[in-house]
């Protein structure tokens, strides 16, 4: 977790369970939300349903759609869901806006976030626009099996976290466990070759 600036600590912590929507698209962005527990996933919903993952939040760290929006007075272009029970420093508008002003230590810690969050989101959209479905599929299976040799998540659900089609990705799965590097069985995919994920994703 990134070290918290004093400065958040007399406002309010919220707690919203999981499952859980934090903000919709088009909703007006009124508060500085900095998670302190738990994880929330942000994403973007094309017009015939079909969402893409774009990043997620961890403890310590902010919405970088939510600093864009305040500091330009925008609304939400996506949207946001609790993927386990959080809780969070809610800081109002007119507060975010006066600490950037007074507080250096609460001004370093915003934009030091944000700029590593926006770093973290050109990779991802680096990814879906340029790579291909096996390597972004390695890159993927790679990072979420680093605490485990095995993954349940059915094929829609990663074709949803990478920005594909259903189908896709379950054509670029079989062509790695033809490649030796995963196994699959029905709503579970077996680590079997971290090495060989590791070169396709280029890691």
């Amino acid at each position: 977790m990134d070290s918290l600036p004093a400065c958040i600590d007399p406002f309010p912590e919220m707690s919203l369970p999981a499952h859980q929507q934090v903000f919709s698209q088009g909703q007006a962005c009124q508060h500085y939300i900095v998670l302190t527990a738990g994880h929330v996933k942000v994403f973007a919903r094309s017009d015939d349903g079909r969402e893409l993952v774009l990043y997620r939040i961890q403890p310590g760290e902010v919405c970088i759609l939510t600093t864009a929006c305040l500091m330009g007075n925008s609304h939400y272009s996506a949207e946001a869901i609790t993927e386990s029970a959080v809780t969070a420093r809610v800081i109002p508008q007119r507060d975010f806006n006066q600490l950037l002003t007074t507080s250096a230590a609460f001004r370093e810690f915003v934009f030091h976030n944000f700029s590593q969050r926006m770093t973290d989101l050109m990779l991802q959209l680096e990814q879906v626009t340029f790579a291909s479905i096996e390597r972004r599929l390695s890159h993927f299976i790679y990072r979420m099996s680093a605490d485990s040799q095995q993954l349940t998540l059915t094929h829609q659900a990663i074709a949803t976290e990478i920005g594909s089609a259903r189908e896709v990705v379950s054509r670029g799965l079989k062509k790695l466990e033809q490649q030796g590097a995963i196994q699959l069985s029905r709503g579970t995919i077996a680590i079997i070759d971290r090495t060989v994920l590791r070169k396709i994703a280029a890691v």
